[in-house]
């Protein structure tokens, strides 16, 4: 390496650029490729990580900004209320409450200074709309003991005040419905599948092995939980970009992956781990890659996972990611299902594990094809193409063999004629077309000798 960055430098040197000038030069200049003889060394980068799209957790790495019709929140305010962090959530909590008892405290307040309460308070026979509220202080103190209903007892309402017993009542609704709204928010807070979400597991990595002589994408999801998820199904999604036929270039296009949705493989009984599989076929848009496409391209598989929590009937959905250095192609799962006496052990020791198994490096379509065109045993041409068969006299092919039923008395008799068998009824007819010719001579030999006997007599 040392040699390599002497030579690089003498390089330099020879071009008439000093390392030190490369930073000193204009960024434009900086930035343009100008050819050279070590051009070839970086002619192929590395290949850049893809930024994650949805992380590992679940969450999305989605900024939405200059957005500027935030008043689109408030007309939503419950769910922008539940969806703030909690540190938010607790300052709102509390300044709605304050701000509640502050202004009907006002309120209280000044009713007393508009009937001149706070004049005659020390006055007797003075009746007052408010007994013993005699500053803002206790206006305030008098709206908290209202609005919670605690009732000390010190400050009371009088009947000779209607202004004060309107603004009660209203005060008393008004309560009521900041109550329901700022408790239903912490409950619904409190109570979030999200969760739920942080016990459902998936594999660290997805594999790509032979299923049933087919290629298939497969990845595992688990729950940790006794409570099972109800109506379980899954889901998954492949995110690249896409440049249509008329030019359009979509950064992040969304395809479907079929995980079971025709015939019902999507929905789960997740009571123990599954290893979920995508079949690579005509309609996959892993159809056409190999194993060398598979590590060249830029994609990311999202895997969302949805259903009902048991204990309170919400749903709950999680997600994870792969991207394509997360995608091992020729590896299967490590099980972790044992039976024990009278129950299934799950070890999750295992649940990431994995094992490399062998796996043909065409792609699907071409592992098909093979499989068409050869006549040789599936379990063998999937690795290797198929070798021509040589048929010899000595060893007949299958293809001479024929299976004859003759009928005998009633019962049904197989007779397994192969390519000997053919022979001798070849040998068969020769002899017998050798007796008609001898036949034919014998005829016309004693033609002969019936004319030689009348030439004599």
């Amino acid at each position: 390496m040392a040699g390599d960055s002497r030579v690089h430098m003498d390089h330099d040197m020879e071009i008439g650029v000093t390392p030190n000038e490369v930073k000193k030069l204009p960024k434009h200049l900086r930035e343009a490729q100008i050819p050279t003889d070590r051009t070839h060394l970086i002619a192929d980068p590395v290949k850049k990580p893809r930024q994650r799209y949805v992380q590992k957790d679940g969450k999305c790495n989605v900024h939405h900004g200059n957005v500027k019709e935030t008043y689109r929140y408030l007309s939503d305010l419950f769910t922008t209320l539940v969806d703030l962090r909690w540190r938010l959530s607790f300052f709102i909590f509390t300044l709605v409450y304050v701000v509640n008892w502050l202004f009907f405290g006002f309120l209280w307040w000044l009713i007393a200074l508009v009937r001149g309460d706070l004049l005659h308070a020390d006055e007797e026979g003075w009746t007052p709309c408010v007994e013993n509220l005699n500053s803002f202080v206790s206006a305030f103190l008098f709206s908290i003991e209202t609005e919670t209903t605690i009732g000390y007892g010190f400050r009371v309402i009088t009947e000779k005040c209607p202004e004060g017993i309107v603004l009660l009542c209203v005060q008393a609704i008004l309560g009521s419905i900041v109550n329901a709204m700022m408790v239903g928010c912490m409950f619904v807070k409190i109570s979030q599948p999200k969760n739920r979400a942080e016990t459902l597991m998936f594999s660290h990595k997805a594999v790509i092995s032979v299923r049933d002589n087919k290629l298939c994408l497969m990845f595992r999801v688990g729950d940790l939980r006794n409570s099972h998820i109800v109506e379980a199904s899954i889901r998954a999604k492949l995110i690249r970009s896409q440049q249509t036929k008329e030019g359009e270039f979509i950064p992040l296009n969304q395809t479907d992956i079929n995980i079971g949705f025709d015939t019902g493989d999507d929905r789960l009984f997740l009571v123990s781990p599954l290893i979920i599989s995508h079949e690579i076929n005509e309609k996959s848009p892993f159809w056409e890659m190999s194993r060398a496409q598979i590590e060249k391209e830029d994609f990311e598989i999202v895997v969302i996972l949805e259903g009902m929590v048991e204990a309170t009937g919400m749903t709950c959905q999680a997600r994870s990611s792969y991207l394509d250095s997360e995608v091992l192609w020729g590896y299967r799962f490590t099980p972790v299902l044992s039976l024990e006496k009278g129950f299934y052990e799950v070890d999750y020791n295992n649940f990431h594990d994995i094992y490399e198994t062998s796996t043909p490096s065409c792609s699907a379509k071409e592992l098909a094809a093979r499989l068409r065109d050869s006549q040789l045993f599936p379990q063998v041409s999937l690795l290797s193409p198929p070798e021509p068969r040589q048929h010899t006299q000595n060893h007949p092919s299958l293809r001479d063999t024929l299976i004859t039923t003759t009928e005998d008395d009633g019962e049904m008799k197989m007779k397994t004629t192969t390519g000997e068998m053919m022979e001798e009824e070849e040998e068969e007819e020769e002899g017998e077309e050798g007796k008609g010719e001898m036949g034919e001579r014998g005829s016309e030999t004693n033609n002969g000798s019936a004319n030689t006997m009348e030439d004599r007599a």
